[in-house]
């Protein structure tokens, strides 16, 4: 029994070592799962307290170009100092499809007599190598030329008109006095006058240097909407615009929206308006339509029309609309929302000048 005793409490010994270890091991399988998951709790802490403390990208608004054209707000490879050209154009029947057109910055479009309308055409950023035909001048164009600081350019004007214009009312060039010079002015044989008279474009800065006029300067730019300003713009839609200057005999101006090229195709009494050489339609960025007071001072049906006193207007760009006020602002016609100045797109600009009788709400017709 002595020798057997020893053997037992060995024995238990070891049971009891034995039990204690697999107690011990439990309890670690037990508690192994939950020590993982406090330890991914606290891994997703450190990452989110890592995502807060890292600040969100901005986009960054594109570099503004160095250099830009005032009329068009796109971009110039150098400083643009050459001064502005505004040239009358002929709106007649007879007159279509004109020449130069597709190079012009801003067209404005006014009646001129009866319900024909006729173009001023300002050109800085591009030089046509024609424009035409040019026809003879009015007194709300030559304002108009004046507020832009441009060269005034037509051929012929009434007696009162031209006595004020070489007292020094604009800086100007009578093709009267270049008639078929080859020079300033040619005569086409394929139109009949008053429809045949033609600006030699690359002669107008000669000339004008030679009559002691400046051909550099530098012109203050049209207000210009930013990327982000474009990208965040408001308004109804606006796919196609209807403009009845008059409606027996019908004159009526349409513009198409073309979303592929975000651009205006421009329509005359159903005919789309094309490049005479080279039959590209014509097309614009913004339309800035602006009502105003029309008053006929002759047997001619010719007029006076209000640029200074400002009212209702629609700016259009982008396929939509927005109803504006315009304002006379250093002698150029401007659109204002809210008081503020309501910037252009990038790109060129037709500027429709309408009767305030009927008016916008009569003679415009918006369709999305």
């Amino acid at each position: 029994m002595k020798k057997i005793l020893p053997f037992i409490i060995i024995l238990t010994l070891l049971l009891a070592a034995c039990g204690q270890q697999e107690s011990s091991s439990n309890i670690d399988e037990n508690q192994e799962p939950k020590l993982k998951e406090n330890e991914t709790a606290v891994e997703k802490e450190e990452e989110q307290s890592e995502e807060e403390l890292e600040e969100p990208e901005k986009e960054e608004e594109p570099e503004l170009p160095e250099y830009v054209y005032p009329l068009t707000g796109l971009p110039a490879e150098e400083p643009v100092d050459n001064r502005i050209v505004a040239v009358m154009i002929n709106n007649l029947d007879p007159a279509r499809p004109q020449s130069g057109l597709l190079e012009a910055d801003i067209v404005y479009e006014f009646l001129a007599e009866g319900p024909i309308t006729r173009f001023l055409a300002l050109y800085q950023s591009q030089r046509p190598e024609v424009v035409g035909p040019v026809r003879s001048a009015r007194e709300y164009f030559i304002e108009t030329a004046k507020g832009h600081g441009a060269i005034y350019v037509y051929h012929g004007a009434a007696t009162y008109l031209e006595m004020k214009l070489k007292q020094g009312w604009v800086d100007n060039l009578n093709g009267a006095y270049y008639d078929n010079d080859r020079h300033l002015f040619k005569r086409e044989n394929f139109r009949v006058a008053p429809h045949n008279s033609y600006l030699l474009f690359d002669g107008v800065y000669d000339v004008a240097e030679q009559r002691g006029y400046e051909i550099k300067k530098e012109h203050a730019s049209l207000p210009f909407l930013t990327e982000s300003e474009i990208s965040s713009m408001e308004g109804e839609p606006a796919e196609s615009v209807t403009i009845t200057y008059y409606s027996s005999p019908l004159e009526e101006v349409r513009f198409e929206y073309d979303p592929q090229r975000e651009k205006y195709v421009r329509y005359n009494d159903g005919d789309k308006t094309v490049d005479l050489e080279t039959k590209e339609e014509i097309t614009v960025d913004n339309i800035f339509i602006v009502e105003t007071s029309h008053r006929v001072i002759d047997d001619k049906l010719r007029r006076a029309i209000d640029l200074t006193s400002g009212g209702k207007g629609y700016l259009i760009h982008k396929g939509m609309v927005k109803e504006v006020e315009w304002k006379n602002t250093d002698g150029r016609i401007l659109p204002y929302l809210n008081d503020q100045p309501a910037g252009f797109v990038p790109g060129k600009t037709w500027i429709n000048v309408i009767p305030e009788s009927p008016g916008i709400a009569e003679s415009v017709k918006i369709d999305g």
